[in-house]
This record gives C-alpha cells, structure tokens and sequence, in this order.
C-alpha cells in the first residue's frame, strides 16, 4: 500500500504579473512559478503564481514541522512580501497539500499549525488551503 505523502508550500497568486519581477523583488528563488497571466489580455485575466514549496515527504508526515520549515525560510522577507502584495495586488496563501493513504494501518497526519505559522500567516494577511486526496490502490 501507499504511505501518506505532504508538502507545504507559500503562494502569491494575481493577474497580470511577472513571477521573475517578484523573485527580483523578494531575493529569494521560487521552487516553481507560473506566468501565465503576465501574457493575459485585460479582457480574459489569467493568473500568474509564484511559490515556495517543501519536498513532498512520504509516512510519518508532520504538518506543524513542515510549515514550520517554510516560514523559517520567509520570516526574513515578511516585510517585502507585504510590499509585493500591495504593490502588485497579490494574494498570499499557506496551503498543505497531503495524499492520504487508503491503508487501515496507516494513521492520518494531524494537521494544525504552530504560533510561529499562525503569526506569520496574520503578519503577512495569507489566506490557508488544505488539499486532501486519498491514495490510488496498487
């Protein structure tokens, strides 16, 4: 059977933005970005991404030390993160995205966040999102 699998990943979503002006912005290399909406007409706005995100763990998975990991490597910038958000009408968001096994003897990850996160995340004005999917069978 499949073991659980997580990653934690921090996201400025927006339309008609480049990624690479927010990694120049930030100092900090995204682990992946999506410039679609750079492209966009104002007629059809697509969003662009840029985001941080954690390796995919697999078993004993803990979501409090995952994101944990990832606001230690933000708290630096926290101050430009806002200033990017204002000054280019993005929308920062935490989220956690987790494949759950269908093995019985496999137990769930708790899922909930630290003071650490928490601060951040108001500090910040982020939104959180929790992405659940079940395993496939083997």
């Amino acid at each position: 059977m499949a073991s659980n699998k997580g990653r934690a990943y921090f996201a400025l979503l927006g339309y008609h933005f480049n990624p690479d002006d927010i990694t120049r912005l930030l100092g900090m290399e995204p682990t992946s970005v999506n410039a679609a909406g750079a492209f966009s007409s104002l007629d059809k706005p697509v969003i662009s991404s840029w985001e941080l995100s954690t390796e995919t763990l697999s078993g004993e998975l803990d979501v409090f030390a995952l994101t944990d990991t990832l606001v230690k490597q933000l708290e630096p910038i926290k101050e430009k993160i806002v200033e990017v958000c204002k000054s280019h009408n993005l929308s920062p968001r935490l989220g956690v995205v987790l494949t759950l096994s269908i093995d019985k003897a496999e137990s769930s990850p708790e899922v909930g966040f630290g003071a650490r996160t928490i601060r951040f995340l108001a500090d910040t004005g982020s939104f959180i999102e929790l992405e659940n999917k079940l395993s496939e069978r083997i």
